[in-house]
């Protein structure tokens, strides 16, 4: 593979054929998870002059019209309360959310969408999802079907491993870098 073209993988050009393939699959996630978000940043920076993190807060509120309380959307976006208090300051300014006092606990602050809100999110949502449908048009129905199914399993396995004293502790520095496969496309 030329030197260029390794450049233009970016993460995935880190894996080598010697490489297990665990390795290999692992880098081409990863890749593709960050090809994938940068083109959504990109465009919705281009076309809505926002960003992705802004649209995350406001597809949550979406998801729940009665408003979240601040904390629970903190909970949702998994960042921490000051990144969620900046993002509603500066959207409350802008209109596309209110904030109201928790009518169970005055001490509480809930965030929801106002109607410009909704409305601009809605044009945002519906760009975002032609978008995902154009990254995704090389893949088949079915094969987009049989590689969620895929990554669901991967998921509940790791899920499932991710706080089991089992789980085999993190190489000490000194492993890296990566031993190669003696038989590659073999096992390990």
């Amino acid at each position: 593979m030329s030197r260029l073209a390794r450049v233009e993988l970016g993460l995935e050009a880190r894996a080598h054929r010697e490489d297990h393939l665990d390795t290999r699959m692992w880098l081409r996630l990863l890749a593709c998870s960050t090809d994938i978000e940068q083109a959504i940043r990109q465009r919705l920076r281009q076309q809505f002059g926002t960003t992705l993190s802004r649209f995350d807060y406001l597809a949550q509120l979406e998801r729940h019209p009665k408003g979240l309380r601040m904390s629970e959307l903190s909970a949702c976006l998994m960042v921490t309360g000051g990144n969620v208090t900046g993002l509603t300051d500066q959207l409350v300014q802008e209109g596309w959310v209110q904030r109201t006092e928790d009518s169970r606990d005055r001490r509480v602050w809930r965030v929801r969408l106002t109607a410009e809100g909704r409305r601009r999110f809605e044009l945002m949502a519906a760009a975002h999802e032609g978008w995902l449908r154009q990254l995704f048009k090389p893949m088949q129905n079915a094969e987009k079907k049989a590689l969620y199914d895929q990554l669901g399993q991967l998921r509940q396995h790791l899920l499932a491993t991710s706080d089991s004293p089992t789980t085999p502790a993190a190489p000490a520095a000194a492993a890296w870098p990566i031993k190669r496969n003696p038989n590659p496309g073999g096992r390990p």
